[in-house]
């Protein structure tokens, strides 16, 4: 894998798989810039790609797809498809890069998805499904994962989620990620579709009970440490989505709450290796904000927060692509910390 070798050292996430503090697929925010930094908060929560289809594997830039940093793992790969041959073709080539899990997407509701026949559709096909994961598992030896919804539209009918997991519990899936909402196909855009439906979490407690040899992790609704660590006890894990992009302290956080034993960097040393790995992107050509995007929600609540923002999105100062920036704006945040109580 190219990238920054040996970021950091994040021996214990990688000793068993442990599905415990997840970090979700997200398109165009979970790329491998973002969960670097996301391994700093978190050394042993579990990483995922941004959903990558199988058709962009199979006519695309693979190494520019799949390339990571080694220190990421555990990382799981998502695939989006419904042909099981192409997916088993993804999958292998997941495995091949080293991921440590094939997750498929079987909860995204935009249109792009839909109109290629696969995300939260195929809760409509769980026999499809089936099949796909068969394929899958029969060219890899790592997990292969599912990513689902509850039910679709406005259905409500527990039955819908119960048969759906059951189907692909007897092919052999044995982790579930449920985000506990339904997918509304028509109507709704994606973000709505994370607000709008209600949370049934107790419709995800019923799966844990029905399936109880199998791995539920609980995705949907879940902002704080507060509400994560509740919500432990009832499932194997817990995915946090938009929160850890928009308040990434919170992985933090819920990390010293689980493993409060394990090193953990503190900020001045997870920016220096960051400033340190935008310096290796602008000597490859690239951008600093490939290092600073999914850092701009990091000292949320804090005083200086905002300016730590507008520093690191004003254009005219990111468009010089000068690594330095992103100590300037630490020093400027660490003195906003240090200023006397009015």
């Amino acid at each position: 894998m190219s990238g920054l070798p040996n970021v950091i050292d994040n021996t214990a996430s990688t000793a068993k798989a442990d599905w415990t503090l997840c970090v979700a697929p997200m398109i165009d925010v979970t790329d491998k810039h973002c969960r670097l930094f996301h391994r700093m908060l978190a050394p042993r929560a579990r990483l995922y790609t941004e959903m990558i289809t199988t058709g962009a594997l199979q006519y695309g830039d693979v190494p520019r797809l799949l390339d990571y940093d080694s220190s990421e793992h555990p990382v799981a790969l998502q695939l989006g498809g419904s042909e099981p041959a192409a997916l088993a073709h993804s999958a292998k080539l997941g495995e091949q890069w080293g991921y440590d899990e094939i997750n498929l997407n079987c909860g995204c509701p935009s249109e792009r998805v839909q109109k290629g026949a696969f995300g939260a559709c195929l809760m409509a096909e769980p026999n499809l499904v089936a099949d796909c994961v068969k394929a899958m598992q029969d060219v890899v030896s790592v997990p292969v994962t599912v990513k689902h919804r509850l039910g679709l539209d406005y259905e409500q009918d527990y039955g819908f989620a119960q048969n759906f997991v059951g189907i692909l519990y007897e092919a052999g899936v044995r982790v579930f990620v449920v985000h506990a909402r339904n997918a509304v196909l028509k109507g709704l855009s994606p973000k709505e579709n994370r607000e709008i439906p209600p949370l049934r979490y107790d419709y995800a407690r019923q799966l844990v009970k029905d399936f109880p040899d199998a791995t539920f992790v609980l995705n949907g609704g879940l902002a704080t440490t507060d509400e994560s660590l509740a919500e432990l006890p009832s499932f194997a894990g817990v995915m946090l989505g938009r929160a850890a992009w928009h308040t990434p302290a919170v992985l933090r956080e819920i990390s010293q709450h689980l493993w409060p034993d394990d090193h953990y960097m503190d900020g001045t040393s997870i920016v220096q290796r960051m400033y340190e790995y935008a310096q290796h992107l602008v000597a490859e050509g690239l951008s600093v904000r490939m290092a600073t995007r999914a850092m701009l929600g990091w000292p949320h609540g804090l005083a200086g927060a905002r300016q730590w923002r507008r520093t690191l999105s004003d254009a005219s100062v990111m468009n010089k692509n000068e690594p330095e920036v992103l100590l300037a704006a630490w020093e400027a945040l660490q003195a906003r910390q240090n200023e006397p109580a009015a």
